[in-house]
């Protein structure tokens, strides 16, 4: 049964093919996994369920970026081998092992300051093992992609995230008990991985036995803490208005903003997912050694750009005509007072697919370290204007801070980024007079 769900995995007539859209299948499922869990909430157990939920994944998702220690870019464009997957296993290990610490201290936290009840808590703790696995298995997907078959990964992935759909909202609609639909959606992600992911890795390595060698975990780390530091201050700096409000106002408030929040939430998905695919290219144009390569890279980032652009413009649209009506009848709560901070958080979440985009290429480029401080600085601006815009100006003073926050995490990326490629281009100019690289048009 094993090595037939491993030939089904595989089965397919075009690779490139089955990749592209086998992701973008993953990244719609993954996308819909909240709407569609609080639209069930939302009927079975209320608002304020509703909130706790919202705010379980919240920091789900930040614990998560623990877990995988921002290594899924560096490990997949790492065409060299410069570390094998014995070396990225033993690290994802170590790195999920302080992702489960981490959540549970958050959960103490949560129950001493932050007035969780035990429920609340609970939630919290189980979200955050569901984004354990996706953390872990990730290092497979990672590994799947070096060899050529994203798709494999992302069947994987679509799979499981749809099978914990299914899980959670069955049991809502069985028995509207959170913790109880929490505890079987973490049973089937568990049983789901080990039979896909897990199942599937095997196949594409000669050994799947983790490495714990302190020199190559330790060099390891200092590569891609970098990585960690940028990416898990991106989510909380995303997030940064939903913790926020889960410190100073309430649960209700919570569910609100989340159900107004969530086209952004599904515009961040999106691009963590489009962009996945285009690692591998980035990462030979760059390594390559012909001038040309440099053109040939800005003509993508172009392309990509406007891709960004022309989303933010629908996203506009449609907030401003059909979103509100269609989110209230989606959670069946009438959200028709916000279609300011709906625009404005629309705005932020395209912001944020330019940071997510440009920070994949900084990645790319290893200029990674650059990242801590386009993060840290956001982060401290977040640190000193939350409380005020939440505590004094509510859902607008939310948004606005998300929107903020976004806009200046993306121009700071995007300067490190442009940066980056005028140095290239000087080196290329200079090798080319020096006779180092053939007469070719530099764009």
């Amino acid at each position: 049964m094993l090595d037939g769900i491993v030939r089904l995995l595989e089965k397919t007539n075009n690779v490139k093919r089955s990749s592209y859209f086998w992701n973008a299948v993953s990244a719609m499922v993954l996308a819909m996994q909240s709407p569609v869990i609080l639209m069930v909430m939302n009927r079975t157990n209320g608002v304020v369920d509703a909130g706790i939920f919202s705010i379980a994944i919240a920091v789900g998702n930040l614990m998560m970026y623990v877990g995988q220690y921002g290594l899924r870019r560096f490990q997949s464009s790492d065409i060299r081998e410069q570390y094998t997957f014995n070396t990225y296993h033993g690290m994802r290990i170590v790195t999920c092992s302080i992702m489960v610490i981490a959540c549970l201290a958050y959960c103490m936290f949560g129950r001493m300051f932050r007035n969780y009840t035990g429920d609340k808590a609970i939630v919290v703790f189980l979200v955050c093992m569901l984004k354990l696995f996706q953390a872990y298995t990730d290092v497979y997907h990672g590994h799947m992609q070096q060899r050529g078959r994203l798709d494999v990964a992302t069947k994987c992935s679509s799979i499981r995230y749809a099978l914990e759909i299914a899980a959670y909202c069955i049991t809502l609609i069985i028995t509207p008990n959170l913790v109880l639909a929490t505890y079987v959606c973490v049973g089937v992600s568990f049983v789901v991985m080990m039979l896909t992911t897990i199942n599937a890795g095997r196949y594409y390595s000669d050994s799947l036995k983790p490495e714990f060698t302190l020199r190559k975990l330790r060099s390891l780390a200092i590569d891609g803490f970098p990585l960690f530091l940028s990416m898990f201050l991106n989510i909380y700096v995303g997030n940064a208005p939903k913790y926020a409000i889960d410190a100073y106002l309430t649960d209700d408030v919570q569910a609100i903003f989340n159900m107004i929040f969530m086209p952004a939430f599904v515009i961040q998905i999106i691009a963590h997912f489009i962009f996945n695919p285009i690692l591998t290219t980035y990462a030979e144009l760059w390594m390559a050694e012909e001038k040309s390569k440099f053109s040939e890279m800005m003509k993508l980032v172009r392309k990509q750009c406007m891709f960004v652009l022309g989303l933010l413009v629908l996203a506009i649209l449609v907030a401003l005509t059909i979103g509100l009506p269609v989110l209230s009848l989606w959670f069946g709560e009438d959200l028709s007072a916000y279609k300011a901070e709906l625009c404005i958080i629309m705005f932020g979440g395209a912001m944020l697919a330019y940071s997510v985009y440009f920070s994949t290429i900084i990645a790319i480029i290893r200029v990674q370290r650059s990242l801590i401080f386009c993060y840290g600085a956001v982060s401290i601006v977040s640190l000193v204007i939350s409380k005020w815009m939440v505590v004094d100006h509510g859902m607008m003073g939310a948004s606005l801070l998300y929107a903020v926050l976004m806009t200046i995490l993306a121009a700071a990326l995007a300067a490190v980024v442009f940066r980056a490629f005028a140095a290239e281009r000087a080196r290329l100019n200079r090798a080319r007079a020096a006779g180092g690289i053939a007469d070719d048009t530099l764009d």
